[in-house]
């Protein structure tokens, strides 16, 4: 059931483009190009959080960074997307390596706060930028160019997010089976008998936190080309929060759970806000005013009554079969 879930929904966004092509609908291209990019962030902050066993509450940090290379680069007429590319994973790796080997001297809530107060201070670092832009963020000229790839064409841009976010997930697949997953996992359930069975648990942890950070930065290139702007507010705490509920929606510690945690998140996000519900006209504008409330009154029944999430939920079910 899970396989055949996660199938159809993958062939679904495979044929988004030709879709709102067909219904003379533009915007839901960028709708889910959009969704497909905070997948992208949640899926990689998910293998520390529900494979890892670390909470972090900073991830929001990496996706800034990715978007200040894009956003840097541009503004200094650098426009190769290599570049931008290459920029923004060495930038990337070097600061979860830093932050990495101080936050995994701690577990826990505490774990949790160092990561919330690096994420912060790499915000108010942004926020004093005022060469690009401070606190207003600054717009992007163009998209980033990668030779014969036009991302200027929005079909294009989808499938190259399409196939980045599916890429990832192979990868994930592999490496959760791989020894080092395994190992992992195993820190998760029980850090000190790894340790006493000879297992490199730091480093395993650390090298786990740096390649969700990575897969963190490439969502932020691509959340900047999408919007051709950058802004402080893509490492606001909120940020973060948001991707903790969009992989508790669709499955903590589950592969395919945060995409579809986003999916819903964000498509739910979409319809609230927009209104047009066929309400008393008094209804329908508290709903628009107050969508956010609604969205988190939905979020609280989803994790109540489907304490493993709605991807989870299926796993559950399959294994729980005799």
């Amino acid at each position: 059931m899970r396989v055949l879930a996660a199938t159809l929904l993958i062939a679904l966004l495979a044929a988004v483009p030709l879709l709102a092509q067909w219904a003379g609908q533009p915007y839901y291209l960028t709708l889910v190009s959009r969704m497909m990019v905070f997948a992208l962030a949640a899926l990689g902050l998910n293998l520390i959080v529900g494979f890892g066993g670390m909470a972090s509450f900073g991830h929001a940090l990496y996706i800034g960074v990715g978007a200040y290379a894009v956003g840097i680069l541009s503004f200094h007429g650098i426009t190769s997307g290599w570049a931008h590319l290459a920029v923004g994973l060495l930038a990337g790796a070097v600061l979860a390596t830093v932050i990495g080997l101080v936050c995994l001297r701690v577990s826990g809530l505490a774990f949790i706060m160092i990561t919330l107060a690096f994420a912060q201070m790499m915000y108010f670092v942004a926020v004093g930028l005022k060469q690009y832009g401070g606190d207003d963020g600054r717009a992007l000229p163009a998209r980033s160019q990668f030779g014969a790839i036009d991302l200027s064409n929005d079909a294009v841009f989808y499938y190259v997010i399409f196939a980045v976010l599916m890429a990832t997930l192979f990868a994930f697949h592999r490496l959760l089976r791989a020894r080092f997953g395994m190992v992992l996992q195993g820190c998760k359930a029980n850090e000190r008998r790894m340790r006493a069975l000879g297992f490199g648990t730091v480093r395993a942890r650390l090298v786990a936190y740096v390649i969700s950070a990575l897969v963190c930065v490439l969502a932020g290139m691509l959340l900047a080309n999408l919007t051709l702007f950058v802004s402080p507010s893509y490492m606001q705490w909120a940020v973060s929060g948001d991707l903790i509920v969009m992989i508790v929606l669709g499955g903590v510690g589950t592969l395919f759970g945060p995409v579809v945690g986003a999916i819903v998140w964000l498509a739910l996000e979409e319809l609230l806000s927009s209104g047009g519900w066929g309400l008393p006209a008094a209804a329908d504008e508290l709903m628009k005013t107050h969508w956010l409330g609604v969205l988190g009154l939905l979020a609280i029944v989803v994790t109540v009554c489907m304490k493993q999430g709605l991807y989870g939920w299926l796993v559950e079910r399959e294994e729980a079969k005799p």
